[in-house]
């Protein structure tokens, strides 16, 4: 039997990774050593240590660090979690904000602002409701040391102001303080990056910025993203050396995400949070709304490049060409 190359990988733990996790699925000729992890954790420890040589990956942290120089990770077009992250908008009811552009000279929360959900929610408060991130004052909990963009260079983009909130308190304190007014993603997980720990959700002082059925609905009739934070990555050295493995990855992930869908008795959109999405939208979704593949997801991914770099957080725009192994590319 060919001796099988070891590589270590590191997940988050849901339903679309599980059976790599537990070993059910294996890459063919790839023997995985896995470790699971909260993502916030995962993308700090691969950016700034590269510890493992696969794992999950910030989009929009890769494409940053993607624009300096050529990254020691090649993208692999595996989209495990997905949402509409603009929803995740918790508001104070006192601070009498009824809609997105009462956000307008507000003090808002980000765990990190170059992370993905969060250069999603902006986008689409500038492109869909008008609010420019330069309108609001930020406030970001994570510290240089212990954030992904203390690994690629974070700087504050030209006229947005951005806070960084002291070690000794983070965003749930400041919100129920009403030293915030909002936060545009909340992070309560235990991992050694974010802070929190407040149930905000659970507290009649907050309510979410969106009517998250009607504002899904909208949204995805209008663009028809369902937006992508994470790929996979492997260390370009192993890639270059074994380009075989990309395909034999993106091929273990692929069956992994066709059980998930062969296990289900119902429909295929099930993942979707009950009440977030209406009928019409879910006959729209005529394929699995998951779906991994760059072809497939090119609007996609091409959005969030394009947030990346309109929010100033990169100098020119990357192409997908620069992040993902060339053998994907048309998958």
């Amino acid at each position: 039997m060919t001796e099988k190359l070891e590589l270590s990988i590191a997940l988050s733990d849901n339903e679309n990774t599980r059976a790599i996790l537990d070993g059910r699925i294996a890459p063919y000729a790839i023997k995985l050593h896995p470790t699971a992890l909260h993502p916030s954790e995962m993308f700090w420890r691969q950016l700034k240590f590269a510890e493992f040589d696969v794992s999950e990956m910030s989009m929009s942290s890769l494409t940053i660090a993607t624009s300096h120089a050529p990254t020691e990770w090649v993208a692999l077009p595996v989209f495990t979690t997905r949402e509409f992250f603009h929803l995740r908008a918790l508001v104070r009811v006192a601070s009498d904000i009824q809609s997105p552009a009462d956000l307008k000279g507000k003090r808002v929360g980000v765990p990190e602002y170059q992370q993905t959900a969060a250069i999603w929610g902006r986008g689409v408060l500038q492109h869909e409701f008008g609010v420019h991130p330069r309108e609001i004052e930020w406030f970001m909990e994570r510290t240089e040391d212990t954030s992904h963009g203390g690994a690629t260079g974070f700087k504050p983009p030209d006229g947005v102001t951005v806070n960084r909130i002291p070690q000794t308190t983070n965003i749930g304190e400041l919100m129920v303080r009403g030293e915030l007014d909002a936060t545009l993603l909340y992070l309560t997980n235990l991992n050694l990056v974010d802070r929190s720990r407040i149930d905000l959700a659970g507290d009649s002082r907050f309510r979410p910025l969106f009517d998250r059925a009607a504002e899904a609905k909208r949204y995805f009739a209008k663009t028809g993203i369902y937006q992508i934070n994470h790929g996979m990555v492997i260390r370009r050295s192993i890639f270059e050396r074994h380009p075989w493995t990309a395909l034999n990855i993106y091929n273990a992930f692929a069956a992994a995400r066709a059980a998930v869908i062969r296990a289900r008795d119902t429909s295929l959109h099930r993942h979707f949070e009950p009440g977030l999405i209406g009928d019409d939208v879910r006959r729209a979704l005529a394929t699995d709304p998951m779906v991994y593949g760059v072809k497939a997801n090119r609007n996609v991914l091409e959005t969030i490049t394009q947030y990346v770099h309109e929010q100033g957080l990169t100098a020119r725009r990357v192409a997908l060409e620069e992040i993902f192994a060339p053998s994907t590319m048309d998958l």
